[in-house]
């Protein structure tokens, strides 16, 4: 069954459901064609949208191959394509393969004001290691929503990456109640280990120290691998180190890099086998 806002349309029905619903809510339409997977790519970006932002704009998947003469009309040459209708004209337009922020970019080209699009374009710089924009674009969110937890959460992780610990850890421990609160309290073990000072003189208090130190700066370099290998190297030895320390800060370096990043999926069964 069809979302409200999510629809496929034809020749026979295009006028009542893109543009005579266009007069109060803008309609993208997306010109598509079966057998080309960059379509299905786009469709399933698209939806996400249109599923975080309810209410802001309407989505309507058109099949190029089944509809000749809105394919005509609308003078589409290649697939996908992306036109968007208010008022029963067409105001905005985009052709072929997108990036996700390219996408959420357009969407707020005539959709814009929520938070969700620009969280969704924080996320996407994070995730492309673009972290002043991840800044900005939280800042951005911020200043109209101060409470956000979303846009708190990506802020802490871009000033990580940035080697700002103590301003994350700010943000951190002032952390509001939420969904995202506990990302927030993974993130708290690393940015403190982060910030702690290599002292020689502890190196004779445990032989595991010059290794956890070894950690801690390989993080802040960015060879987040070898620390890892690092940290679970000292898991291995003494679980108790530090009081599980070392488990804490690979946690938070999870949280850190997100769920699907392939050295999380790799490395959390490993730290499970060194755990048990």
């Amino acid at each position: 069954m069809e979302e409200p806002d999510i629809i496929s349309v034809n020749e026979i029905d295009f006028e009542i459901q893109v543009l005579a619903y266009s007069d109060r809510l803008p309609v993208l339409v997306n010109f598509w064609a079966s057998w080309d997977e960059t379509c299905k790519r786009t469709i399933t970006q698209l939806e996400s949208l249109v599923m975080d932002n309810p209410g802001r704009f309407r989505l309507a998947t058109l099949d190029v191959d089944k509809n000749p003469l809105l394919t005509g009309r609308y003078q589409v040459h290649t697939v996908p394509t992306l036109k968007t209708f208010q008022n029963g004209m067409v105001t905005h337009q985009l052709e072929g393969l997108q990036t996700k922020l390219q996408l959420v970019d357009y969407v707020r080209s005539f959709a814009p004001g929520p938070d969700n699009l620009l969280l969704e374009k924080a996320a996407s710089f994070l995730e492309s290691g673009h972290y002043e924009d991840v800044e900005e674009t939280c800042l951005e969110v911020l200043e109209e929503n101060p409470g956000n937890p979303g846009a708190k959460l990506l802020l802490a992780k871009s000033l990580i990456w940035q080697g700002e610990y103590l301003e994350a850890l700010t943000i951190i421990h002032h952390f509001p109640a939420s969904t995202e609160y506990q990302g927030a309290e993974k993130l708290g073990p690393l940015a403190e280990g982060l910030l702690q000072e290599f002292d020689p003189g502890q190196l004779n208090e445990n032989a595991l120290d010059p290794y956890y130190y070894r950690s801690l700066h390989l993080i802040q370099s960015g060879n987040i691998e070898a620390a890892l290998d690092g940290l679970l190297e000292i898991l291995k030895q003494n679980k108790g180190y530090r009081s599980g320390g070392p488990r804490k800060i690979i946690l938070g370096v999870f949280e850190l890099l997100g769920n699907d990043h392939p050295l999380v999926i790799d490395y959390r069964s490993q730290l499970a086998n060194a755990l048990f």
